[in-house]
């Protein structure tokens, strides 16, 4: 059985015939969208996005100073305020 990520949920069908119909009954939550009784995409709310690809963003840089700490070289000590 395939899991739903979702606490409301709308069929392609539904979708098509009425989009804002379906954001609207969902009340700023996500909507998982089904074909076949299996969700076929996520309808998320724009801030909603918003925090995820903040998330994200975080996430990349936080990888790219773990591996910039390790990479071998002498780390070089700044003073933020001569920036």
């Amino acid at each position: 059985m395939t899991q739903i990520l979702a606490n409301y949920t709308a069929s392609i069908s539904e979708l098509k015939k009425s989009p804002s119909s379906v954001i609207e009954e969902a009340n700023g939550e996500t909507v998982a969208i089904l074909n076949h009784n299996k969700p076929s995409a996520y309808l998320v709310p724009s801030d909603v996005y918003e925090n995820m690809m903040d998330i994200l963003d975080d996430y990349y840089l936080m990888k790219e100073v773990e591996e910039r700490l390790n990479d071998g070289q002498k780390p070089i000590k700044v003073n933020i305020d001569e920036l």
